[in-house]
């Protein structure tokens, strides 16, 4: 896995993770790269400082930073959950009517599919995927 600093045409600045430069290429290629500020689909690499692991043994675990990743994706699944309206397979069309004020401006989560969030992101509608971890016991 390979982090880059990215940059979307409005200037903000985010981080992504790619399994290799190749990746990253191919999904900003494919339109499956955007801004989590302002949801931009012109996105670049960033200039970034190399990290470097000491020979200290302060290398990562990464099987620790993976729980810590989904611990945080799982709280963020609840603060969704309990703060947006579940619009399921209807994500599309509901994203449109509140885009063109044709219904009440709300934050909403469901389900679309990457063609569709490709129509929603070239009609200019403002939205945002994230990664949906499963619930744990």
């Amino acid at each position: 896995m390979i982090l880059f600093q990215l940059r979307c045409d409005q200037d903000h600045q985010f981080e992504g993770w790619f399994k290799s430069n190749d990746a990253y290429d191919q999904q900003l290629t494919a339109g499956h790269l955007s801004c989590p500020v302002c949801g931009s689909a012109k996105v670049a690499k960033a200039i970034m400082a190399p990290r470097l692991n000491k020979a200290t043994g302060d290398a990562l675990d990464v099987q620790d930073a993976a729980r810590q990743v989904r611990r945080a994706l799982g709280e963020f699944r609840k603060q969704v959950e309990t703060s947006c309206d579940y619009v399921g397979e209807k994500f599309p069309e509901e994203a449109r009517k509140i885009h063109y004020g044709e219904a009440e401006a709300r934050p909403i989560y469901g389900e679309a599919s990457q063609d569709q969030a490709a129509e929603l992101r070239e009609e200019g509608v403002a939205f945002q995927s994230i990664p949906w971890v499963k619930d744990e016991n």
